[in-house]
């Protein structure tokens, strides 16, 4: 009997936390995660810089806005020069990603 209940709450655990939790990367997550990368870049040099985030709980929770227009407006940054995001956590139980951008 003990080993059925331990073996379906280890069935369970798997189940529940398997992908719950990620971020974007050109590596993919692992479970712990710290990688950076570029999204887009101009032409222009920014002297400006801006940067929105957004967080998740064991994919149970999950708040805030990543988006470009979120990292200009933070930077009040009107033309865009480079946009990069910054993802890490200890997946899945929690994860950042942010947008970090550059203009002017």
């Amino acid at each position: 009997m003990l080993k059925k209940i331990a073996a379906t709450t280890a069935l369970a655990s798997v189940v529940l936390l398997s992908g719950c939790a990620t971020g974007y990367s050109p590596v993919g997550v692992g479970l712990i995660t710290d990688v950076k990368g570029p999204i887009t870049a101009t032409e222009l040099n920014g002297s400006k810089t801006g940067t929105a985030c957004a967080k998740t709980i064991v994919g149970i929770i999950n708040s805030g806005d990543a988006s470009i227009q979120a990292a200009k407006a933070d930077g009040g940054i009107k033309n865009l020069a480079t946009a990069d995001y910054h993802t890490k956590g200890f997946y899945p139980f929690f994860g950042t990603t942010c947008v970090n951008v550059t203009g002017n």
